[in-house]
């Protein structure tokens, strides 16, 4: 999808979401369920050589009909962790996390890894009753760190060009990329974009703009660490001057990155 800089240059206000936090924990309802839930645990973990595996733990005051309870664990960079399903257990022991039998808390450990990003995770919960039937059961988040000393990334090599000569019948494309650095790895990166700022100073409408590194929007090679986009300006209605870019990545413990300011003059 390419993006039309008709948008970078208007003077309209976006609700830009970047850092907004939202609460998961919370327990699905279960009106129509014989069982019911009355708690999840809330956690936090921190990685360690002499012990890697976070606890869950889901807790009913009414495990009826419950046949199995398993869980799903999603990274800070929205993969699914576990490959098959994480099944939790209501047996007293402890290699699952479980501290009683039959109490109606089921629980399991499940091992991380360093190598895995820091930052926000999900778990859900899920249950199979005795009919068969699976419904997530509830919804929980926690913030993971990884052992890693966080270091914010670095952006570098800015290919864009200085001046651009607007094209008065067809659209003028601009290719524009940044190589990132990161010493905690590029799964650490969350967002790679760029503001924009008017010939008279004021922001645009739009900002930040994405850069991206998945194959798409004039990206070359996906998770190369080299973000790429692809800006078209259409053949009138775009006001005429110096603009200033300002590229910086982010990472998911929201460190910025170095800025790198560029101006571009559209004529």
């Amino acid at each position: 999808m390419k993006i039309s800089l008709l948008s970078i240059f208007s003077v309209l206000i976006l609700f830009i979401f970047w850092g907004c936090e939202k609460e998961f924990d919370n327990i699905v309802d279960q009106q129509k369920s014989s069982y019911h839930v009355s708690n999840i645990f809330s956690l936090t973990f921190s990685y360690t050589a002499e012990d890697s595996s976070i606890t869950m733990r889901i807790s009913f005051s009414n495990d009826d009909g419950v046949s199995s309870v398993f869980a799903e664990i999603i990274s800070s960079d929205g993969k699914k962790l576990n490959k098959s399903n994480i099944i939790l257990y209501d047996n007293g022991n402890q290699q699952n996390g479980d501290i009683t039998a039959n109490d109606k808390t089921y629980s399991a450990r499940y091992p991380l890894s360093s190598v895995n990003p820091g930052g926000t995770y999900i778990i859900n919960y899920y249950v199979q009753d005795v009919s068969g039937k699976t419904n997530k059961a509830a919804t929980q988040s926690f913030e993971y760190d990884n052992g890693q000393a966080n270091a914010a990334p670095v952006v570098s090599n800015l290919v864009a060009p200085d001046t651009v000569t607007l094209n008065t019948s067809e659209k003028t494309l601009i290719f524009l990329s940044v190589t990132v650095t990161d010493e905690n790895g590029l799964n650490d990166i969350e967002r790679v974009f760029f503001n924009s700022f008017l010939p008279d100073g004021n922001p645009s409408s739009n900002n930040p703009f994405i850069m991206f590194d998945n194959g798409t929007n004039g990206d070359q090679s996906p998770g190369d660490g080299v973000y790429s986009l692809i800006i078209e300006l259409p053949p009138t209605g775009v006001t005429l001057g110096k603009y200033r870019w300002e590229f910086q990545a982010q990472d998911r413990r929201k460190f910025l990155s170095n800025k790198i300011i560029h101006n571009i003059v559209v004529k």
